[in-house]
């Protein structure tokens, strides 16, 4: 069943190809820094952390991280519904680049001690607060700038571009580590991946300030039909949405931390591959992500979201068990196409989830209702899961508990997506 054409489709002009450019080029930064953290998660340990569980307790600060996010997203998701997507977005990359610059300066558990790490966990918060804004203000400044038979495809590039900053992540966590000695990476070398991560936040703050504001926003703003409470209100008038928009972020955010994000450390623990080896494998699975996102974003134009979600539900609930026995024990090769199948079915679900989520909201609350919904997911499902995979792998010595966690989630998220209205906008006359 569809809704009707006059609830997600849009009368306004689209958004300029450059505005609409700068927005989904400005996730790469969000996803650089995060997947860089999770990626040198190793490293970083070693610099700032002591004992047999520093790999954990690294791994909890990504989870700490994440779990600011929604706090985040609410605060900014408030004023973005109230102010607009533009200053919104201007005010989140500047916190993220702050952050990320910190980060880079700060002293090790070598020079201050256990200090050291409260640091370095104080500044993940800062920047899970200020992603917290970004990347739903971004998914829905693309929606709402989008023509309505394109919605899909131009949305799944905010997915794509920060499968980009996964890449340049990888990639240059896997040059630091590849040529530098040990010595050198833990003494000085972690920095050069947070400062390359500066530098590009604050290039991209620069040119952000040419951005239109949100069609949709502007007229809402017009009608005067903004809300003065917009988080209450979309809690009292769009439940169900948020609803929705938590099933299907809970999945996305799932297959991408553990299928993806997580695997590097995965095989590092499990003495598959060395930590060079694994963050290269990370590289290649970035550019399949990259490849098949837009591919899943026509596919939702052309199908509908409902019928690509299912079909990415299915197999999410029938591959990874399978995927991560054979990675624990896996050659080089086997390895990397095992990394491969898991990483096109997150960036599948991420594709057509970055439309869908965002659809389950009209424009005057939906940032508030993407805090509330997508976001909170993202947190519980995204920010703590490499974490408990890590336990659960360790205290159940089975290398398939990391996919059983993916698969539990897809069977509890597909009765939500059998009975989910389809939101593709219907074509005028259609």
């Amino acid at each position: 069943m569809r809704v009707a054409p006059s609830m997600h489709d849009s009368p306004h002009r689209p958004l300029d190809r450059r505005s609409l450019a700068l927005a989904a080029l400005s996730t790469v930064v969000e996803w650089y820094d995060f997947t860089l953290y999770l990626y040198f998660a190793t490293v970083l340990s070693r610099v700032f952390f002591t004992g047999k569980d520093a790999v954990l307790t690294t791994l909890l600060g990504f989870a700490m991280a994440y779990l600011m996010r929604p706090i985040g997203a609410m605060a900014f998701g408030h004023f973005g519904d109230r102010h607009g997507r533009r200053s919104t977005l201007l005010a989140s990359m500047g916190l993220m680049t702050a952050a990320m610059l910190l980060t880079a300066a700060l002293p090790t558990a070598a020079h201050v001690g256990p200090l050291a790490g409260v640091l370095l966990l104080a500044l993940r918060c800062v920047m899970g607060f200020a992603v917290g804004g970004e990347y739903t203000g971004v998914v829905a400044y693309m929606l709402e700038g989008a023509p309505a038979h394109r919605r899909g495809f131009v949305t799944s590039l905010a997915a794509a571009t920060s499968e980009v900053g996964a890449l340049l992540a990888a990639g240059v966590s896997a040059l630091t580590v590849s040529l530098l000695p040990t010595p050198a990476l833990d003494g000085w070398g972690w920095r050069i991946p947070f400062l390359v991560g500066a530098a590009l936040a604050g290039s991209i703050l620069f040119a952000r300030a040419a951005m239109e504001e949100s069609p949709e926003f502007e007229a809402s703003q017009k009608a005067g039909t903004l809300s003065g409470n917009p988080l209450g209100d979309a809690l009292s008038r769009h439940k169900a949405g948020i609803l929705r928009g938590f099933a299907i972020s809970a999945l996305g955010s799932i297959t991408y931390y553990v299928g993806i994000s997580y695997v590097p450390v995965y095989l590092t623990s499990a003495g598959s591959l060395n930590e060079a080896q694994a963050l290269q494998l990370a590289t290649v699975a970035a550019i399949a992500v990259i490849v098949v996102t837009p591919f899943v974003g026509l596919l939702a134009d052309r199908f509908g979201r409902r019928p690509v979600l299912i079909g990415l539900a299915v197999l999410c609930a029938a591959l990874p068990y399978t995927l991560f026995t054979a990675l624990a024990g896996a050659s080089s090769g086997a390895a990397l196409a095992g990394a491969v199948v898991l990483a096109m079915l997150a960036g599948g679900v991420s594709a057509v989830g970055a439309v869908a989520t965002a659809e389950q909201m009209p424009a005057e609350g939906r940032l508030s209702g993407l805090a509330l919904g997508a976001t909170t997911a993202t947190a519980l499902f995204g920010g703590l899961t490499p974490w408990l995979a890590q336990v659960l792998t360790g205290r159940t010595g089975s290398p398939a508990a990391p996919g059983v966690m993916i698969a539990l989630v897809a069977l509890c998220v597909l009765p939500v997506l059998f009975t989910m209205r389809e939101t593709r906008p219907v074509p005028i006359g259609g």
